[in-house]
């Protein structure tokens, strides 16, 4: 097939106002969706959410406009987490949905991710069907085709719901007091609602959106503000999103981070004693080697996919497994839902924590992360570092230097214009230094 022009490992994503990501690019982008997905007569209603960056107002109307001229009736979500638009896409019967959105990146960012009828993420050979599109002139169809827009009211309350029907209708999160960090996102109406309607003192923190601050020190990218907060609250533990909602990390009432692999590792041991688990739990390339020793310990079946929730996804498919993720927070429960999903996520913990009667500091005890460093290099183009033989050289230098004991992953970000430089071992000091020693040889390559 070759490889794509536009779609990244997760949409397409970059700075506002630099192609691909202008108003221009989007109308097209809009048209093109809108000519896929109305094709052999289907209905080509297509869902449209956003987070709260200033940029989607723009897209938002600039996809919209595309949709119409290609004859497909648009309805508009509003800012809804990254995993609602792949949700009420499915409940909507919608051909498509559309998310406005760059995750974790600054406000000056902004990107696009779709979801199928089916609520997953599109694949390959839909992108491909949709760049061969966009080298086409926009073609508007007759006026009596043209398609119609209108406004969800009910989204938030319809998501809300949805996220509470997966937690047992006999648990009650009362007497249990929670710090939310929503990043100034997509969470920022939802998270708030779900949690303290299902009993638990909620106090939150990033939802006050103004389209400049999302992830701004706040967020799961940036945990330091609920780690001090949720220790001077005296709360039982912290909940941090990511700008777009799909990612989580938890804080203890130590004040104490609880990365991805620890809330999987979590939910995997809750889940196995209660005979819930079925199957194994698939991790990727990054997931701390801490994490595939306890699994071994406890006789779960463990994978590793590519780095992003795509390929977790195809590989829990594959194999009709329900569980896996990522370090980063970005947790797949597919008995639950079709994507990564940080609210849901957070609540299979807190089943957790409800059915073994213990804290989330005494839940994570069981695993022990081996140190890990990882460094981003920026790059004018991305690029397969291991290409280059003065890397690949280093690499090897490094893994001997290792003894077999910790792991070496240099790979290039899918989303972002860096490489990642990553060192895992048995020993801190050593990993630290051979990261920096990497980091400086790939700087002197690019």
């Amino acid at each position: 097939m070759g490889s794509k022009k536009y779609f990244g490992t997760d949409g397409i994503r970059g700075a506002v106002g630099r192609e691909p990501i202008t108003p221009e690019f989007m109308l097209k982008l809009g048209w093109a969706v809108g000519k896929v997905f109305s094709q052999d007569g289907a209905d080509g209603r297509v869902l449209i959410g956003k987070d709260t960056r200033i940029s989607g107002y723009m897209f938002e109307s600039a996809l919209e406009a595309g949709l119409s001229a290609a004859g497909v009736n648009v309805s508009l979500l509003g800012p809804m987490p990254t995993p609602a638009i792949a949700y009420l896409t499915r409940t909507f019967r919608a051909a498509a949905g559309i998310v406005i959105s760059a995750s974790h990146n600054p406000h000056y960012d902004n990107g696009i991710k779709f979801f199928s009828a089916d609520g997953a993420k599109l694949d390959d050979r839909i992108e491909f069907e949709i760049e061969s599109y966009l080298e086409k002139d926009v073609e508007v169809v007759e006026s009596h085709r043209l398609g119609k827009a209108r406004r969800i009211e009910d989204a938030v309350g319809r998501y809300v719901e949805f996220c509470k029907s997966t937690v047992p209708s006999s648990m009650s999160l009362d007497g249990l007091k929670i710090v939310l960090d929503c990043a100034h996102g997509a969470t920022y109406q939802v998270a708030p609602l779900v949690f303290s309607e299902l009993g638990a003192q909620v106090e939150s923190l990033g939802v006050s959106p103004n389209g400049l601050n999302i992830n701004k020190q706040q967020g799961s990218t940036q945990p330091e503000n609920l780690q001090n907060e949720v220790v001077q609250r005296g709360a039982h533990l912290g909940i941090a999103f990511d700008g777009d909602g799909d990612r989580v990390v938890m804080v203890d009432h130590r004040g104490e981070l609880v990365d991805g692999d620890e809330l999987i590792y979590i939910i995997a041991k809750s889940r196995q004693r209660a005979g819930r688990l079925r199957g194994g739990v698939v991790g990727t390339l990054m997931t701390n080697f801490g994490a595939e020793l306890a699994f071994r310990e406890m006789g779960i079946p463990f994978e590793r996919a590519k780095v992003g929730d795509r390929y977790v996804m195809e590989r829990l498919v594959k194999n009709d497994w329900l569980l896996g993720g990522e370090g980063s927070g970005h947790i797949v429960c597919r008995d639950n839902t079709t994507t990564g999903d940080g609210i849901i996520s957070a609540l299979q913990v807190l089943i957790a924590l409800r059915e073994e009667g213990c804290t989330l500091h005494e839940l994570k005890a069981g695993m022990h992360k081996l140190p890990q460093k990882m460094v981003n290099v920026k790059v004018a183009e991305r690029f397969d570092p291991m290409t280059k033989a003065d890397i690949s050289d280093a690499v090897a230098r490094a893994e001997v230097r290792l003894a077999g004991a910790g792991r070496v992953l240099l790979r290039a970000s899918g989303t972002e214009p860096l490489i990642r430089v990553m060192v895992e071992g048995d020993e801190a000091e050593l990993v630290d230094q051979l990261v920096e020693e990497l980091a400086a040889v790939v700087k002197a390559a690019v």
